[in-house]
């Protein structure tokens, strides 16, 4: 599996998510402006919906536990 060039797609996809994440919680624990903070969770949920579509596709191709 860890030769496959699209696993290595989907686990940037959730390092991204992870990382925009992380993004979010260190500017509400800094005090950053609601509208930003808001702007940056944002960011998370389209990231994380493509990181989840990029999973769902992974599973599928890949014969999905059969």
């Amino acid at each position: 599996m860890t030769s496959d060039p699209f696993f290595y797609l989907v686990a940037l996809a959730v390092l991204c998510v992870a990382a925009i994440l992380l993004w979010g919680i260190a500017g509400f624990a800094r005090g950053v402006d609601g509208k930003k903070s808001n702007k940056v969770m944002q960011y998370r949920i389209a990231a994380q919906f493509v990181a989840v579509i990029l999973i769902v596709l992974f599973v599928w191709i890949r014969g999905g536990g059969n």
